[in-house]
């Protein structure tokens, strides 16, 4: 039997999680993604099928590093975007990644920005 990767247990994961979590138009999903240099999210309606706010460390406008200082900022700055298109209470997906760390500090940006989950 061929033995798994870390990124094949962490997709086992995600896919577990989301058998029981969905965004839906009054309280979509915050989706977030970290890799080895970088973190991104996402604000998605699973019902319509649409992103509704997006931010990742990747963007130049937020100048921002893949660390815990840098997912700091990508909460706050997709807090605000999702503020601007009305929704302000999320489902919080951490996609089969420890809440730890930099996904722990996304959503203390977020939360401190004034997104509710």
């Amino acid at each position: 039997m061929a033995t798994k990767s870390r990124n094949d247990m962490r997709v086992f994961r995600h896919k577990r999680i989301r058998k029981h979590l969905s965004g839906t138009p009054g309280c979509p999903r915050l989706a977030v993604f970290k890799s080895s240099k970088h973190i991104s999210a996402q604000i998605i309606d699973d019902v319509a099928g649409h992103t509704l706010a997006t931010a990742s460390t990747q963007e130049k406008d937020l100048k921002a590093a893949g660390n815990i200082q840098g997912a700091k900022i990508v909460g706050k700055a997709l807090a605000e975007r999702a503020m601007k298109s009305g929704v302000n209470k999320v489902v919080f997906d951490r996609g089969g990644f420890q809440y730890h760390g930099v996904v722990a500090s996304l959503a203390e940006g977020a939360r401190e920005a004034g997104l509710e989950f």
